[in-house]
This record gives structure tokens, C-alpha cells and sequence, in this order.
């Protein structure tokens, strides 16, 4: 083998390139002529967008564009569109930017994973579905995807399936004093109340699997065709139907985001500081609290404040809750 330790940069011979160069510019193109789409699916690198409303309705691919980065296209995003917006089979659309977040949903894998995921963007409700009955109500994930919505400023919603099975009441009673609306469905009767809580909103469903989440979709968007899964009767865990988030624009207007069956919600991200903030009542109970108070320790200022009529402790009992179920306290 030839030895070139001897050679310098100097000695070094560039092999011409076919044609002209160009230098790179740090300057991007303003693509004045984008249009604005939502994004509702994302699938392998493709990003699924409706652009324009009615008539000129259209459904177009796209991908991210080169002067995009790696930055993060979710579900529920506003994206300004180039290229081929005819929406025609085999067309290819480029994201060129997304515009700012109002809102975004957010979860960790567990309480110990400090990466953040973002499920949907700009939302407004989070609806978590929940059986009570087949499978058994998990109330600790309950509590931690109402934890994520007050994060994320989203009024939670609970959707509560199968009450031919069992009674909700005392679902109801446990989230009372959360001020979280309970909406109660049961197998073929009419979804008027549900209808009306999602209609111009865009609202996320959330659930664990076999909980009836699909059903209420399809119900509600009868071409949505969502796969629905069946309880396993030995382990009474539900099977995975939906494989990933989809938006799903509703009749009577709205949208709503169907994501995968859950098992787990991690909300490692949310600190207790940000988690009171959903509570305007016990807030400004927290003045005279100790400094680095976790609001769940004997010197908390928060029992005095509900002890002076300022609040109710079923409201603090809540909140208490909520905070403990960030490190699954199970007291």
C-alpha cells in the first residue's frame, strides 16, 4: 500500500464536478404560495393532510420538506403545503413548515423516561373512554390522562361505556369534584349527549384497548370504519386495534382523533406546579405553602385554605390524587 503520510492539503487533487456548482445559501424560500392543510394520519414517513373545505375539499400525501429539519409533524397539525396539492392518485405534496401549536398532547413511555412524545396537536378536549365493566375500569389511568390534559390546557371529558353491565354511579362520584363532565353511553342507545359535547370541537379519544373506544367513533363518523377489538376473558386486556392516531372530521362539524388502545400513560414531564394551575379554586391557596412544598405533606398550606371554606377537600383530595398517581403512590 502506497504510503501518503508525506502529503499535505496542498498536494491533494479535487476532481472537477459535471457542471457549475452552486454555494449553499442559508437563505430558505418563503413558499408564498402554500396552502394550509390539517394533518390527520401519519403513517412511515407520509403524512396524510386534508386542504380547503366542501367542494374544494382535497386529501393529499405529503412529505417533509428538506428545510424542515427533523422537526416533529403529529396528527392535528396545521401545515403550509407545496408541490403536487391536486390530491390525485400517486401525487406528492412537501410540508414546508407547521404553524404554531395551541395546544399539544403529551405522554412518556413511563414516570422514569424524561423524552417527551407528542400524541396530537391543537386540540381541545381530551376524551378518555372508559368500561365499567369487560375490562374493569383502571382509574389510575384514568387519573393520569386527566393529569396530561390539564398540562396540555385541554378540558378532559369522561366517556364512560357498557353501563347495561354496570353502574356508573359511582365512576361518577369519583370524578365529581374534578368538575369533569361524565357522559354515559350503553350499547344502542341513541349518543345525543356525547354528539353534542364533540360537535365543533376537536376532541382526542383516548382508552385502553376493548373499552368500546372504535364503536363510539364509527358511531360517530360511520365512514371512519375503525377496526373494533374483543376482551381476552383470561386476561381481560383488550387487543390493539388501532395502530396509530387519525383524525376523522365529523358530520355536523368538528374532528375527532382516534389514537391507539393504551396500557400505560407516563407523565414524567408534568411537574405539581403546572398540575395546580388546572385548580383555580386551591391555586392561591398555595401562597403561603413552604418552599419546595409537593402540596401532599403535613406543612402544606392547602388544608388551612380548605379548613377557611375557600375550597372543598374533596376537591384537595382530588388534586392529591391526581399528583400521586405521577409517581404511582398508591395511597
Amino acid at each position: 500500500m502506497a504510503d501518503h503520510s508525506h502529503l499535505d492539503e496542498d498536494d491533494v487533487r479535487v476532481r472537477p464536478g459535471r457542471g457549475k456548482s452552486r454555494p449553499r445559501s442559508k437563505d430558505r424560500p418563503a413558499h408564498e404560495d402554500a396552502e394550509q392543510g390539517i394533518v390527520v394520519a401519519v403513517d412511515r414517513g407520509r403524512w396524510t393532510c386534508v386542504i380547503g373545505s366542501g367542494e374544494n375539499e382535497r386529501v393529499v400525501t405529503a412529505m417533509r420538506a428538506r428545510e424542515m429539519g427533523r422537526k416533529g409533524i403529529v396528527v392535528g397539525d396545521f401545515a403550509d403545503l407545496v408541490g403536487d396539492l391536486s390530491g390525485s392518485e400517486d401525487s406528492l405534496a412537501r410540508i414546508v413548515r407547521i404553524g404554531k401549536r395551541t395546544t399539544t398532547l403529551r405522554r412518556t413511555a413511563d414516570d422514569t423516561d424524561p423524552e417527551e412524545r407528542v400524541i396530537v396537536a391543537n386540540a381541545d378536549q381530551l376524551a378518555v373512554v372508559v368500561a365499567l365493566a369487560d375490562p374493569a375500569p383502571q382509574t389510575r389511568l384514568v387519573d393520569r390522562a386527566i393529569v396530561a390534559a390539564l398540562d396540555a390546557a385541554m378540558q378532559p371529558i369522561l366517556i364512560l361505556t357498557k353501563s347495561d353491565l354496570a353502574d356508573p354511579q359511582d365512576m361518577i362520584d369519583q370524578y365529581a369534584a374534578l368538575d369533569v363532565q361524565a357522559i354515559v353511553t350503553q350499547k344502542g342507545q341513541p349518543l345525543t349527549e356525547l354528539i353534542n359535547a364533540v360537535t365543533d370541537r376537536r376532541t382526542v379519544f383516548l382508552g385502553a384497548s376493548g373499552v368500546g373506544k372504535s364503536t363510539l367513533v364509527n358511531a360517530l363518523v360511520p365512514s371512519a370504519d375503525r377496526s373494533i377489538g374483543h376482551v381476552n376473558a383470561v386476561t381481560g386486556r383488550g387487543r390493539h386495534t388501532s395502530t396509530s392516531a387519525v383524525a376523522l372530521e365529523l358530520p355536523a362539524g368538528g374532528w375527532v382523533i382516534d389514537t391507539p388502545g393504551i396500557r400505560s400513560f407516563g407523565i414524567a414531564h408534568v411537574q405539581p406546579d403546572k398540575l395546580i394551575q388546572g385548580f383555580a379554586d386551591l391555586a392561591s391557596g398555595t401562597e403561603n405553602c413552604p418552599r419546595g412544598c409537593s402540596h401532599d405533606e403535613p406543612e402544606c398550606a392547602l388544608d388551612a385554605w380548605v379548613e377557611q371554606g375557600e375550597s372543598t377537600a374533596q376537591r384537595l383530595d382530588s388534586l392529591r390524587r391526581l399528583m400521586r398517581s405521577r409517581t404511582a403512590d398508591p395511597r
